[in-house]
């Protein structure tokens, strides 16, 4: 004889179960957390043979914490160093800086993207990056500790501008 649960019972046995599974599951397929900071999705560009650098980029890097956290630091086995970059349009001309720190305010969402205001710039590439490639970046944060994102490799969009042309790194 087969036994059918009322849909209440069912929800709320779907529900324990799930209750029960999620300290185990990940935060997301491409998300990381170092205390309260979520990274989400870090992405890195191919680069040419014989290229120096190459960048970093997250989807969104987010505090869900109630106290501020910064990004102190990064560092990655595929270059020598990996710096805080900031890039800023001076007239036509697009400039890039290196920054001691990225602050994180309590609930900020910072975009890390392609074209965008911040990036990681990996300093003295040791190979080039290459399409379906995956390497590991370690992120120091001030508040939630050290912790080893995987990047994936693929071609991006070109970004668009606030002037409305497209972005090149």
């Amino acid at each position: 004889m087969k036994t059918v649960l009322p849909p209440s019972r069912r929800a709320l046995l779907g529900a324990l179960f799930l209750m029960l599974a999620a300290p185990v599951l990940p935060v997301a397929a491409h998300d990381f957390k170092a205390g309260s900071v979520v990274v989400d999705h870090p992405y890195a560009a191919p680069t040419p043979a014989g290229a120096r650098s190459g960048a970093v980029y997250f989807r969104m890097l987010t505090n869900e914490g109630r106290q501020p956290d910064r990004l102190l630091s990064a560092r990655s086995p595929v270059a020598a160093r990996v710096e805080i970059h900031e890039s800023t349009m001076e007239g036509d001309v697009m400039r890039m800086r290196a920054l001691p720190a990225l602050e994180l305010a309590p609930g900020a969402a910072v975009p890390l993207r392609h074209g965008g205001r911040h990036h990681l710039m990996l300093m003295e590439l040791k190979q080039p990056l290459r399409d379906g490639d995956r390497f590991p970046v370690t992120l120091v944060f001030e508040r939630g500790g050290s912790t080893e994102v995987m990047v994936d490799v693929h071609p991006v969009r070109a970004a668009r501008t606030s002037a409305g042309g497209t972005a090149h790194h």
